[in-house]
């Protein structure tokens, strides 16, 4: 069973049109496999969260099958096992979306809601994507702290968050301090890829958010 957002009324429509490629691909996907999600995937966690982590876009096999992000593929067994790790995160995670997890605290959002060919998104359908981001990220009351997948995640998230992106460099574990308070902060993407080729450690990955939470801390 799917898991329905938190926040439902800044989601993107079922169909959503912004896109065509990514539309027509969705379409595609339908035919070919009429039993998965395959439909823009909302975010997902608590809406009281303090910290939001902000993914690229749904995998094909991943969050579009199942309509939960980071769920049904390897990259999201690294990121609930190291959220579960620092409390942010309760229950098993199973691969599906009916499954005991809960996040505590924490919501997962993404900056392009439909899953794109390849996994790459155009710079067009960041952009098309991002307002969904923005009104998100603006409705969560007590997001003080970002988490930024990758350096797609990093961009759209420093834009919405009202930051610079030459000031505000993609770099693990690099922190950016925008104009209000709030703070992000970056890491590589928990990708399959991403762990095969020892880019991202487990202990990188952990150190993500062991620093959030001495951020969260230093800040009240």
């Amino acid at each position: 069973m799917f898991a329905p957002s938190p926040i439902p009324a800044s989601e993107p429509p079922h169909d959503c049109p912004r896109c065509p490629r990514l539309a027509g691909f969705r379409e595609a996907l339908r035919v070919e496999h009429s039993d998965w999600w395959n439909a823009p995937v909302p975010a997902w966690g608590d809406p009281r969260a303090w910290l939001v982590i902000v993914g690229l876009a749904p995998g094909k096999q991943g969050a579009n099958r199942t309509g939960r992000p980071f769920t049904g593929d390897g990259s999201g067994e690294m990121l609930f096992r190291a959220l579960g790790k620092y409390g942010l995160a309760e229950g098993a995670y199973e691969g599906h979306p009916d499954d005991s997890l809960r996040l505590n605290g924490a919501i997962i959002v993404n900056a392009v809601r439909c899953v794109p060919p390849q996994n790459k998104p155009t710079p067009e359908e960041i952009r098309a994507c991002r307002p969904f981001l923005e009104e998100q990220a603006a409705i969560l009351p007590q997001a003080r702290i970002f988490v930024a997948l990758g350096q797609i995640a990093h961009q759209s998230a420093v834009k919405i968050l009202g930051g610079k992106l030459p000031k505000c460099r993609f770099a693990h574990l690099a922190e950016h301090r925008v104009p209000d308070g709030r703070i992000l902060v970056d890491s590589y993407h928990c990708s399959r890829y991403n762990q095969n080729t020892g880019r991202l450690t487990e202990e990188m990955f952990d150190a993500v958010f062991a620093r959030a939470i001495e951020l969260r801390g230093s800040d009240r």
